[in-house]
């Protein structure tokens, strides 16, 4: 499995990722959403990629798609690999698909040369890790951690269906929700492969890289209330002007952010009013998201932020008032599976290089259940969430192979 000229695997990954990019709920462009028909669809067409690879699958009751290798000894703590295929609008079509569908066919692959795992291995297509339709947080993957909220069966999307109404029309069953959660003694470790989404890997000339945590994350919305007045005659002295200090903000904001190690810091919505050519602006509403692999650093970060920002605001005659309304934690991967990913890149003579994941991804949920690893790959320009979303065939099947040799190392 170390040289393969012909690419096998890899021609196998990027058919089975066009055969799912055809399931979109808008046409000229791919967007799937947790719970729409598109993705009724491509759950059906996951399903049958799972039984052709000999894996005993079915649709759960939230929609994920499940497979399953008892292997030897069916008993025995089972490995879990995954990701989803839900979508965020106008996406790529790697994002998510592309560590369901390896999953499949290393499947595949043990089946093909004759191999019978130790132990079961389960491949999970989760259904909602984009949380665009509704306003939840990887529910899917947190239900088999035994952490599914029931409030947000009750969330509704921009057309006011809710999620429970969803689900029944789905085929799903929220009242199978709770027998999702999975015994953490029954598992031994969950793998996760997915495009990197950033320029590292590229800028490094590798095809793929161990992730070494998932960032932990920080968001608040904000609220700086000023005072309107005539553009031309109000003197420059005398302003209280809104957008102004929020500018000032944003310096802040990014200059906390650069300053530190492994951090980033982002304001990506500011709203203006009265938002007229000629008024000075009275009041400004802006979102703050702020994100590092070590919390301790990213709670000091952001009250450095909010402490600055309070200066600025009184300094400039406006008040501020932050709401946090969300906070998760940074998730560190499993060192013996990191390792195992390093033992498998290596093998095929690669530089192992160690990367955090600036994103969040189904193992953060995942990991509350048993250890988790994470193998991100190349994409060019480190463009995701866009439809110029691109792999290359030859990382394809090196990503494919490193998680082939993951994974009979781990199920040996």
């Amino acid at each position: 499995m170390t040289n393969r000229p012909d690419l096998t695997l890899g021609r196998r990954v990027m058919a089975m990722i066009e055969d799912l990019a055809r399931h979109t709920d808008e046409y000229g462009s791919l967007t799937r959403l947790y719970l729409s028909p598109a993705h009724r669809a491509a759950a059906d067409t996951t399903l049958e990629f799972m039984r052709e690879a000999g894996l005993k699958a079915h649709i759960d009751a939230l929609g994920s798609v499940v497979g399953r290798l008892d292997g030897a000894n069916p008993e025995a703590p089972a490995l879990l690999i995954g990701s989803h295929i839900d979508t965020v609008v106008d996406a790529g079509r790697y994002d998510g698909n592309l560590g369901v569908v390896l999953g499949i066919v290393v499947a595949e692959a043990l089946k093909a040369e004759g191999l019978t795992p130790s132990c079961p291995i389960e491949i999970v297509a989760f259904g909602d890790e984009e949380n665009v339709r509704f306003p939840t947080n990887l529910s899917t993957s947190y239900a088999l951690a035994g952490r599914y909220d029931p409030a947000w069966l009750d969330g509704r999307d921009a057309n006011g269906i809710s999620l429970r109404d969803a689900l029944l029309e789905f085929g799903g069953d929220p009242l199978g929700i709770a027998a999702l959660a999975r015994d953490p003694a029954r598992y031994r470790g969950y793998l996760e492969v997915h495009i990197e989404q950033g320029p590292q890997l590229e800028a490094r000339n590798l095809p793929v890289g161990i992730v070494s945590a998932i960032n932990g994350i920080t968001r608040a919305r904000a609220y700086v209330i000023g005072e309107a007045g005539h553009a031309g005659t109000v003197p420059m002295n005398m302003r209280r002007d809104a957008l102004a200090a929020v500018a000032e903000m944003i310096g802040i904001v990014e200059r906390a952010s650069s300053t530190r190690h492994d951090t980033v810091a982002t304001v990506g919505v500011a709203q203006v009013q009265p938002g007229a050519i000629n008024v000075i602006p009275a009041r400004v509403d802006f979102t703050l998201d702020a994100r590092s692999p070590d919390d301790a650093v990213r709670h000091a970060m952001v009250q450095d932020i909010v402490t600055e920002c309070e200066a600025a605001a009184q300094r400039r005659g406006v008040s501020l008032t932050l709401e946090p309304f969300m906070e998760s934690p940074a998730t560190p991967m499993d060192k013996d599976l990191m390792a195992q990913l390093e033992e498998a890149v290596k093998s095929l003579r690669i530089e192992p290089m160690r990367l955090v994941s600036g994103a969040g991804h189904d193992a953060v949920a995942i990991a509350n259940l048993c250890p988790a690893a994470m193998l991100f790959v190349r994409c060019k320009g480190g463009i995701s969430h866009n439809p110029a979303e691109s792999i290359t065939l030859e990382d394809a099947d090196t990503a494919a192979r490193v998680l082939f040799q993951a994974v009979k190392r781990i199920v040996a």
